[in-house]
This record gives C-alpha cells, sequence and structure tokens, in this order.
C-alpha cells in the first residue's frame, strides 16, 4: 500500500486521470490532496465527485478555492471573473457535494507526515495547528455554519494571539492555513504578496517554522513552483497555468509529474 500526496488540482481533471495512471493507482493505495479541488481549471465538477466517490482511499484539506466554493454556493460570495465553478453551482447533486466539501478537514496529519493547504505559523507546533484547525472544522460543521462563512472573510487580524476569540481567533487561522505565503517571525500575515519576493521584514512561512520531525506537505503557492526539502514538499506545481500536476510516494518520496495544458494566462 502506497501513499501519494497531489498538488493544487483546480479543476483539472484529465490531467489528474493521466497522473494517476503513472502512479498505476491501486485500490490499497491512499491519496492525499493538499486543497483546491476546484477553480480555474474546466472540470471542478468531475474532479469533486471522483475524489468523493473514492471515500476513505483519499484526504483532502481545505483550500482557499475550495472556500470559495462553498460560501458562493451558500450566498456569501460573488462570483469571480476568473472562477469556473458554474459547473458544480448548477449541478443537480451541487448540495450534497458542497457539503461534503464543507466537511473536509483544514489539517491532516498521520504518522510523520502532516498536511496543510498553504502554511502554519511559526509559534504553532504541529500538535498545536491540528487543534486549531480542529476549532475551525468544527465551526464549518455545526449546524449553524453560515453564521462562520458570513464572518470568515478579511485579513484582519493579520497575526496569531492565544488571546484572540470568536469570528477573530477562527479568521486567523483560516487565513494561515489556506491564504498564507509569507509571514514575520513574530507571525504577521502578508496577503499581498504572490510572487517569490517577500515584503520587507517578511519571509516564507516555511523557514519560519520550528525543528519538529514532521515532515510538512502543502501547496497554494504556484509562483514557488515544486519545492521539496528533507521536511518539506510544497507540491502545487502550477497545473492550471500551464505547469504538471505532481505526486510524491510518501514511504520513499518518489516524484511523479503530468504536464498541464494550462487554462489560464500566467501571471493572472
Amino acid at each position: 500500500m502506497a501513499t501519494y500526496a497531489i498538488g493544487d488540482i483546480q479543476g483539472c481533471f484529465d490531467e489528474l486521470q493521466a497522473l494517476l495512471g503513472c502512479l498505476d493507482f491501486g485500490k490499497r493505495d491512499r491519496l492525499w490532496f493538499v486543497g483546491d479541488l476546484v477553480n480555474r481549471g474546466p472540470k471542478s465538477l468531475e474532479v469533486l465527485r471522483f475524489v468523493r466517490a473514492l471515500g476513505g482511499r483519499a484526504v483532502t484539506v481545505l483550500g482557499n478555492h475550495d472556500l470559495h466554493l462553498i460560501a458562493q454556493h451558500e450566498g456569501f460570495e460573488r462570483p469571480r471573473k476568473d472562477d469556473t465553478i458554474h459547473d458544480v453551482l448548477a449541478a443537480p447533486d451541487r448540495k450534497e457535494l458542497v457539503d461534503w466539501l464543507r466537511k473536509r478537514p483544514m489539517m491532516h496529519a498521520r504518522g510523520e507526515f502532516a498536511m496543510v493547504h498553504a502554511g502554519l505559523l511559526p509559534q504553532w507546533t504541529v500538535k498545536r495547528s491540528l487543534e486549531l484547525a480542529g476549532e475551525a472544522e468544527g465551526a464549518l460543521r455545526r449546524r449553524n455554519y453560515r453564521d462562520f462563512l458570513a464572518k470568515m472573510y478579511g485579513s484582519k487580524p493579520d497575526h496569531w494571539s492565544d488571546d484572540l476569540e470568536g469570528w477573530d481567533r477562527l479568521r486567523v487561522i483560516v487565513n494561515a492555513m489556506t491564504r498564507m505565503r509569507f509571514a514575520t517571525p513574530q507571525g504577521r500575515m502578508d496577503f499581498h504578496a504572490k510572487g517569490n519576493e517577500a515584503p520587507r521584514g517578511f519571509r516564507a512561512w516555511f523557514d519560519l517554522r520550528p525543528k519538529e520531525k514532521a515532515s510538512l506537505i502543502c501547496g497554494h503557492w504556484s509562483a514557488l513552483g515544486l519545492k521539496l526539502r528533507p521536511r518539506l514538499a510544497a507540491l502545487d506545481s502550477g497545473c492550471v497555468w500551464g505547469g504538471k500536476l505532481s505526486a510524491l510516494r510518501l514511504e520513499d518520496r518518489t516524484l511523479y509529474q503530468v504536464p498541464c495544458r494550462g487554462y489560464q494566462a500566467a501571471g493572472e
């Protein structure tokens, strides 16, 4: 049995199928998806239906585009000009699919690996991060989850404090785990820079992490590209932009990639 971590798919269903063919994905194998199953590629509906049908053979954490779909379905987000999730929103099974997506974890850990879509703040150990992820997951899974969706968006507060409460606390957790690229050593986040050049006083979040045994798996940062380190696997290799879709076999860190057609113009 093998476990494969797969980078941001973003609706690139054909490329996902090609990648699974390269893996020779079997019935005993497991897939870990780093989030952003949907949007900007052409077949978000097919991706959601496929991953959901895998049941316990697949784990996916929530990404910012996944949350955007959920919020838009519930009426809290307006469509954006580059959205390609209309197929999901028009599908007869849209409610079942979005409800399933809403109940996915913010973070997943097993053995020596921990997976999150964007990143973890420097003050958070993996153990603490899982506890905080559970707080956000609980808010998304409760009957009154719409109350959280109504307050989820916004870039303030932009830093963590153990004293944070209520919506502010949950918003920081979600922003760190689904949006962050750069942070300060004190845990202040920047939400504007998307390239590789850090704003003054900021660094890539993974360069600020405490030394732990866990290897972190993430996506979200297509401009960064594939980055493999002894305790880091950043797997967003820009499939939707014409890059590649990447999978890493966790047992021996074997890398698999397929080329992607590119459905968005670079830099958009």
